[in-house]
């Protein structure tokens, strides 16, 4: 008889503590990829080889409980993980990302033999490389990937627009919408496959991107493909994935927030270059606002500590500060920001990429606004 494995007769990789953690991150970030971050932008494998970095100190899994060979990180201390990683590369923080909600999504299914396979290898990268392939459900009208429930799972069928990290990610966690208007979660390859039943998956080439072009972002094609009940992670009721947009709005925040520090790092260097006083009155007035509003949302980083709409207000307050904060770093460098090797270039980019990554339509309208009101 063939026993399924659990946490306690999987073997683990040692945890160390958020503390420890915390600093190797920070060295890693600031000696080994800050120096390179436009390269990691531009090159798929600079990229790749920055990921493994982080999976070599097992800074994959952060949220993951502990007993499936996770961090087990709060919301808190995982954020300005993101924070962190998106201040020193925008590229390597949007790609890593898809790999933390994958083994987030993994980690909340009742799928115990999914868990036992991936999670306790996903900390590492170095087994199990997941993406993600979801904001098709954030679209309005017709479904543009659809599930049809059979006796041994699912047929798969449609388009998911956006799957980020060809190359790397041999998997990707998938989300399509049943007849009924409920969702449905899996994971699928990362590669052109077709099955002995006739199903399909293809990819286009990586799209060409402006904003962490390294990401190799595809489109995959689905045609009757069977989703087994065994690779299934979960279904979901109708409108689930809006409602954890509403409760997870400050999610990605941190990843705004990080760029805008991202481009305030430059408009400190280049204030100690030029003795202009606008650069260094620039700096200190956003710096202090940063600071503050990153406090604001560790504050109400638990969707039960304040009303989404006040968490909404502060996703748009640091999109809107990411902008304002690449644009200064745009201003102060001058006429050399506009060589595309500039890292306030690519500082501009990544906020760009910030601004709608995630995007709702409330998110969207709440920036928007923001723009209107000169806020």
């Amino acid at each position: 008889m063939t026993t399924t494995p659990t946490p306690e007769t999987t073997p683990l990789p040692s945890i160390p503590t958020a503390y420890a953690l915390w600093t190797e991150a920070n060295r890693y970030l600031q000696q080994s990829v800050a120096p390179l971050a436009n390269t990691i932008d531009a090159d798929p494998q600079a990229l790749a080889q920055a990921f493994r970095g982080l999976g070599d100190r097992n800074l994959l899994a952060l949220r993951v409980p502990k007993s499936w060979g996770g961090a087990g990180l709060n919301e808190a201390d995982f954020q300005q993980f993101q924070m962190s990683i998106a201040r020193y590369s925008g590229a390597l923080a949007f790609l890593q990302t898809q790999h933390q909600t994958a083994g987030n999504m993994i980690a909340a299914s009742d799928n115990h033999k999914l868990k036992a396979t991936y999670l306790p290898q996903m900390a590492s990268g170095q087994q199990r490389l997941v993406g993600m392939g979801i904001a098709q459900l954030r679209r309005a009208g017709k479904p543009s990937l659809t599930a049809i429930p059979t006796d041994e799972g699912y047929w798969l069928s449609g388009t998911v627009p956006w799957i980020t990290g060809w190359g790397i990610f041999k998997e990707f966690g998938i989300g399509a919408i049943l007849p009924s208007g409920e969702e449905v979660y899996g994971l699928v390859p990362l590669e052109a496959t077709q099955q002995a039943t006739g199903g399909t998956i293809a990819f286009s080439p990586p799209l060409a991107l402006s904003a962490v072009n390294s990401g190799q972002t595809v489109v995959g094609e689905l045609k009757n493909w069977r989703l087994d009940r065994d690779r299934v992670l979960f279904p979901q009721p109708v409108d689930a994935m809006r409602q954890r947009d509403r409760n997870n709005v400050l999610y990605l925040s941190f990843l705004a927030l990080g760029c805008a520090q991202a481009g305030l790092d430059i408009v400190e260097r280049v204030a100690q270059q030029k003795p202009i006083a606008a650069i260094a009155l620039t700096h200190g007035l956003f710096q202090a606002e940063l600071e503050r509003l990153i406090d604001q949302h560790l504050a109400v980083i638990d969707p039960a500590s304040a009303p989404f709409p006040h968490r909404l207000q502060l996703r748009g307050s640091a999109i809107h500060l990411a902008g304002r904060c690449a644009q200064a770093a745009i201003i102060a460098a001058s006429g050399a920001a506009n060589v595309l090797s500039h890292p306030a270039q690519r500082v501009y980019r990544e906020a760009m990429l910030f601004s709608v990554t995630g995007q709702t339509a409330e998110v969207m309208a709440e920036s928007l606004g923001r723009l209107i009101a000169g806020k």
